[in-house]
């Protein structure tokens, strides 16, 4: 694919990778294909690098950053400085002079820089640094007008509409400000208004209406009086007006002495209510309601209640009340009851009419709306603050992300860490630089495991298991013979902390051909090892049964059964054929060894060893030589795009192995080493000589 720009490559890890030197570089990225990319997405979790510059990056805010993303950064961030190789350098301050203000959005950021500076108390500074930003939220928050739009309390220096203000929080509800504290927004400000509004011209309905509130203040509370007995006093009427149709109705419909009966066991209150379910009165035709005798012990408290509030301040001090009575002191609560359906939704009624009207009639809402206008007036100049913080963190990082993404340098070249490595782990006389964080075991070993590393995966605390991690560590020299679920070592993060770790599953692959080579005898010696247990464990148990059972076996053991000669002879027979055969087979081996000339046997016993390891050998070859660091990112959620080997040279380089310091003095003299039994060596030189002498004198060797 043509380019206007000239590339430079450089080949590592089995493929070729872009080399990233100067900004023009990294502008150019845009034209580079795709397919030449080593990763394509990488996420913004669980990597070494900087959290906030990846959450800048990454605009969707999915938690991946990807190619178009990159893209994006450097292009926003090169159109904003004069000199795009300054994105290389990879400091953390910026000369205001560097920043290009021939656009609207470079004055902006340019502005914003000076101010910052200016309210930092550094107004003749001719840069600013990532430290000037440290606390950006605070120091935003800290400004009397912030961006927001949202209005506190706390800023507001006139007593009165402070007390608006809170008083609008209480009926309104509230927003965070950028500081933390809570505020007003335009909308809630409006919405309390609108409510205060149309609280205050229903509220006027009612004061100039003599006919709503016949009782001035004391209206809403003869109202609840009347509302509260309204259904008990209607049914009473009810009752009489039937029993004046039919004197019949009268006493059934004043309860029967059966029902009160079923009361007459139960421990009786007012508040019972059985009692409260009784008619109000004792129903009679067209009897009046006593107000003052007579009625339920359920109701006299509320009937009380009406008589005071609602029945003497409108009809006098009556004692009771006809249906007519009744039905004309419901007459006069009508308008007050439809007034009262009418008001309107919203708490602004809380703080009462007076109060409402106070506020309304006080200017205050066109003060705070001005706050708020003043407050909103300067947003983009806030964002241009957030903008500085965002262009000093792209010069600081762009270059080594694009090396860490767009190519591996940092890795292949050692150079430096790349950011998926978290740490490095001590674990069996070894140091593992390859460690990436794992989330999910499980689901990362399915995955991980295709790559051909030999891998340990290790639950890593510190400060008394307060801090947790798990770490995937590649052993790429040495071999596995101690690696095991539970042995424990030392892992320090990238910070240089230091934390308890434990294996907890291991991925075996092979390490290394020098492994491999040994091997099929690690194996053989470690089979005959286990069958040597499981004898030794046999005949001990055998021993402990006869010995338990030797009295026993004194007092009931058989007669002997006599010597058969024939049978005895048959197994003497076969094992003089076994012994025949594998002599004649050391005798072919030997005599072969022997019959080659000196210089000869050595290469023949090397060709045997090579003959017995040769097949572990080349498979691990093989293994090795696929050995790909993509399955390894990939399942961390990376999208890697190249085919990441790592060949038996590099790979020998991230597993350092333990080795005396050079000049060491090192003393061979070890007072607890075990004494060698030197006995069974004489007796092997003994059976060697011996043999060596029995095939002689048969004539094997040719002399007769």
């Amino acid at each position: 694919m043509a380019t206007s720009h000239t590339w430079n490559f450089f080949r590592a890890g089995g493929f070729d990778q872009v080399l990233l030197d100067s900004g023009a570089d990294l502008l150019a990225l845009k034209e580079l294909d795709q397919k030449l990319w080593v990763a394509l997405g990488c996420p913004t979790r669980g990597i070494e690098f900087d959290g906030r510059t990846l959450e800048l990056i990454d605009s969707d805010a999915d938690g991946h950053v990807r190619v178009n993303e990159i893209l994006a950064a450097i292009e926003w961030a090169g159109s904003l400085l004069k000199n795009a190789d300054l994105l290389v350098g990879g400091a953390d301050s910026l000369a205001l002079a560097d920043i290009d203000g021939s656009s609207a959005e470079g004055k902006q950021v340019l502005a914003s820089a000076r101010h910052i500076l200016e309210n930092l108390g550094k107004p003749d500074a001719t840069e600013i640094s990532l430290a000037d930003m440290a606390d950006i939220k605070k120091f935003v928050a800290g400004l009397e007008f912030n961006g927001d739009g949202v209005v506190c309390a706390g800023r507001i220096r006139d007593a009165g509409l402070r007390a608006t203000l809170e008083d609008i929080v209480k009926c309104a509800g509230s927003v965070a400000d950028l500081s933390g504290e809570p505020g007003i927004n335009r909308e809630i400000a409006d919405r309390f208004f609108a409510e205060a509004d149309a609280y205050a011209a229903w509220q006027a309905k009612g004061d100039s209406d003599a006919d709503i509130l016949l009782l001035g203040e004391k209206t809403l509370a003869a109202a609840q009086a009347l509302h509260a007995v309204k259904d008990k006093v209607g049914d009473y009427f009810t009752r009489c007006q039937l029993a004046a149709y039919d004197a019949r109705a009268a006493v059934p419909l004043s309860r029967s002495a059966e029902d009160y009966q079923q009361l007459a066991a139960q421990n009786l209150s007012a508040q019972n209510p059985d009692v409260a379910d009784f008619p109000l009165a004792t129903v009679e035709a067209d009897k009046p309601l006593l107000l003052v005798s007579g009625l339920n012990p359920a109701w006299q408290g509320r009937m009380d209640a009406l008589r005071e509030q609602a029945v003497a301040p409108l009809l006098g001090d009556k004692k009771s009340l006809s249906a007519q009575d009744w039905a004309g002191l419901c007459d006069k609560f009508a308008a007050f009851d439809v007034w009262q359906a009418e008001r309107p939704a919203g708490n602004a009624g809380q703080l009462g009419g007076a109060r409402l009207r106070e506020i309304l009639g006080s200017g205050h809402q066109a003060l705070l709306d001005d706050l708020m206008a003043q407050d909103k007036a300067v947003e983009a100049e806030v964002k241009a603050t957030r903008l500085v913080e965002k262009l000093l963190r792209y010069k600081r990082d762009l270059f080594r992300l694009a090396n860490n993404f767009v190519s591996f340098r940092s890795f292949y070249t050692g150079k430096d860490k790349a950011i998926f490595q978290a740490g490095t782990l001590y674990l069996d006389g070894r140091s593992c630089e390859l460690c990436v964080k794992v989330e999910d075991v499980a689901k990362h070993a399915g995955l991980a495991g295709m790559g051909g590393f030999c891998l340990a995966y290790c639950d890593c605390v510190r400060g008394g298991g307060a801090e947790k991690m798990t770490v995937a560590a590649a052993f790429t020299a040495g071999d596995s013979d101690y690696l095991m679920v539970g042995r424990n070592g030392i892992f320090y993060d990238r910070k240089g902390r230091d934390w308890d770790a434990s294996i907890v599953r291991i991925i075996d692959h092979p390490i290394s051909i020098r492994q491999a080579f040994w091997s099929p005898y690690k194996k053989l010696s470690r089979m005959i090892g286990e069958q040597l247990q499981k004898l030794a464990a046999s005949k001990a148990g055998s021993v402990d049964s006869r010995m338990a059972n030797a009295s026993k076996a004194a007092t009931e053991a058989p007669p002997k059964p006599p010597f058969d000669v024939a049978k005895f002879a048959g197994i003497f027979a076969a094992i003089g054929l076994a012994i025949g055969a594998i002599g004649g087979i050391l005798a072919w081996i030997v005599g072969g060894v022997l019959g080659l000339k000196f210089w000869q046997i050595p290469l023949a016993l090397l060709g045997l060893a090579l003959l017995i390891s040769a097949p572990s050998m080349v498979l691990a070859w093989f293994k090795l030589k696929r050995r790909n660091l993509a399955s390894i990112l990939d399942a961390n959620g990376w999208a890697i795009n190249a085919r990441a080997r790592i060949n038996i040279p590099f790979g020998a380089s991230l597993t350092g192995l333990a080795e005396l310091p050079q000049g060491a003095h090192r003393s061979l003299a070890d007072p607890f080493e075990e004494k060698q039994v030197m006995w069974p060596f004489y007796l092997v030189i003994a059976a060697g000589i011996v043999s060596l002498i029995g095939l002689w004198y048969v004539g094997f060797f040719g002399h007769r």
